[in-house]
């Protein structure tokens, strides 16, 4: 599950839009004098992506915020949470909510040079849906005339039976104009498609891309944004440097950044006090106690709320999982309030809905299941006829997941009599390879962090039968039905209110367990004179000064 800061739309929807709270720096905010750091360098902290960094095919955070410095979209949200605005898009027009013209601006470079035109998007967006290019986002092009046509899918779930090959390779939704505009058909009016565009999944990918495998591609990406790409280590850093024909709002001050990967956060901490790290977010839960972050950081220390949610999954696919019962009964069986105060001493709230309440068209309080009622739990457990053998929920250890899910499992074996245990994996994209891989022997940690401000990004991808990120395999055709009706809804408040409703039925089946809301942490070096955070509080590199 991902993170973009990137999503909006250029019709008036600035009604439909939750103002979301950012950090900013705590320095003066006159700017003082920019030049000082024109040719200055940053260090940050990082996580190993999962894969090469191709837009539509990344649905996590640790390659999903390179992409977002990488690229540049139609699209984009300040900081601040207040209405979207256009970006690389000069215009986008609609009258039906069918049929959108997408104007982009001219003059707009690759970073090999050649210039950002319509058909890249085009280009990018058919071999994003092409559905035997696996591109683990290619469902977010569902919504596109056409797309049926391209997008097959394997009808018995990796089992004996393939996918057939698609009967043709472009959607026929999608037109070039010119140069500089295309057109794009939807199979149903859909007033929430225009807010999906600046998710990285739309981003335009240069000719180039076309002409070499995706993974090669990937691990040297040429993209479009305020940054290039200069090199990558495993497991150690990637390095970016500031693209100096950018001429977009978002140029750089500074020059050059390192993402360094780190497989603990308190290694990354321990650099950040010493001043080898420049910016670090998320402060590890080692920090929480007692304030001290606080007390190491000062006035360099951030606190905001972001629009994520941390869960445990269940894979749908393993037959011990299979009876609802039993998922309802672990559910009950957390005690979410204590997890929140005695573990992240209040930095985190109990989860109550399903999808984060910071989302436009989120409702509070319709997760049922997410109460604390052991007793409840109890007998749901008999009823489901137990539990046998140990109960492993598994973690990513490279960041500090380790004392909530250590406390979510003796939650469960105390509440319920349950063997159940966590057990961390080394680093997050190893989890995310055997996650992806359908090969989870047990419960998982996951989590959301919103790719486009908008109730349908906690639906469509975790919960509709095939979705991107639907990574447990859990089916519902009444809630796929209900999807496409509230995807296809006049206006957004009818399509929030059927998603409303549709969220009733994910609370009855319960494919994954809301834990809690997070609230974000941050802190930076002495160095930074000023710095801003997107509005999914990641640091935002064209505000960096030094």
């Amino acid at each position: 599950m991902r993170v973009s800061k990137r999503a909006s739309s250029a019709v008036a929807l600035g009604a439909a839009f939750a103002l979301v709270a950012s950090g900013c720096s705590n320095t003066d905010s006159d700017g003082g004098d920019a030049g000082a750091s024109k040719d200055g360098a940053i260090t940050i902290n990082g996580v190993q992506p999962e894969n090469p960094l191709v837009p539509s095919n990344t649905t996590e955070t640790g390659g999903g915020k390179v992409i977002d410095w990488l690229w540049t979209g139609l699209v984009e949200y300040p900081n601040d949470g207040s209405a979207p605005r256009n970006a690389l898009a000069e215009s986008i027009d609609t009258t039906d909510s069918k049929v959108y013209k997408i104007k982009i601006k001219q003059g707009t470079k690759f970073h090999d040079g050649t210039e950002v035109k319509a058909k890249n998007f085009v280009d990018a967006w058919n071999w994003a849906a092409y559905s035997p290019n696996g591109a683990q986002n290619g469902t977010f092009f569902s919504d596109i005339q056409g797309y049926t046509d391209v997008h097959t899918t394997d009808p018995d779930e990796d089992g004996p039976k393939k996918a057939p090959v698609p009967t043709v390779e472009k959607m026929s939704g999608l037109k070039v104009l010119d140069d500089w505009s295309f057109e794009v058909t939807l199979a149903a009016p859909t007033a929430v498609f225009p807010t999906k565009l600046g998710y990285s999944a739309f981003m335009p990918l240069p000719d180039v891309f076309f002409t070499q495998k995706p993974d090669e591609f990937g691990r040297k990406p040429i993209a479009n944004g305020p940054v290039k790409f200069v090199s990558w280590e495993d497991d150690v850093q990637i390095k970016l440097t500031r693209f100096d024909d950018y001429n977009m709002r978002d140029k750089m001050k500074i020059k050059d950044v390192t993402v360094k990967l780190y497989q603990d956060e308190n290694a990354a901490y321990n650099d950040l006090l010493a001043s080898n790290l420049d910016f670090m977010t998320p402060i590890p839960t080692s920090a929480l106690a007692g304030e001290k972050w606080k007390q190491d950081l000062g006035d360099r220390g951030i606190s905001s709320t972001t629009p994520s949610t941390a869960f445990i999954a269940f894979p749908m696919y393993d037959k011990r999982f299979q009876d609802v019962k039993l998922r309802k009964a672990i559910s009950l069986a957390i005690n979410r309030q204590e997890i929140s105060e005695k573990i992240f001493f209040g930095t985190r709230k109990p989860a109550d809905s399903w999808a984060n309440p910071l989302t436009p068209g989120a409702k509070s309080g319709n997760c049922t299941v997410c109460q604390f009622k052991p007793d409840e739990a109890k007998q749901l457990l008999a009823e489901a006829g137990g539990f046998s053998g140990e109960l492993v929920m598994f973690y990513n250890a490279d960041s500090s997941h380790k004392e909530w899910m250590d406390a979510v499992a003796q939650q469960v074996k105390t509440n319920l009599g349950i063997n159940a245990r966590a057990e961390g994996i080394p680093t997050f994209a190893v989890l995310r390879q055997s996650i992806n891989a359908r090969k989870m022997t047990g419960m998982y940690r996951a989590a959301w962090q919103q790719d486009y401000p908008d109730i349908e990004n906690w639906v469509n991808p975790l919960y509709v039968t095939g979705g991107s990120s639907n990574d447990g395999l859990y089916s519902n055709k009444q809630v796929d039905e209900l999807a496409k009706q509230a995807s296809a809804a006049p206006s957004l408040e009818a399509s929030h209110e059927q998603f409303a409703k549709l969220l009733e039925l994910v609370d009855q089946d319960i494919p994954t367990i809301p834990v809690y809301f997070y609230g974000q942490q941050s802190g930076h070096s002495e160095k930074i004179k000023k710095l801003e955070l997107t509005n999914v509080t990641e640091l935002d590199l064209s505000s960096v000064e030094l």
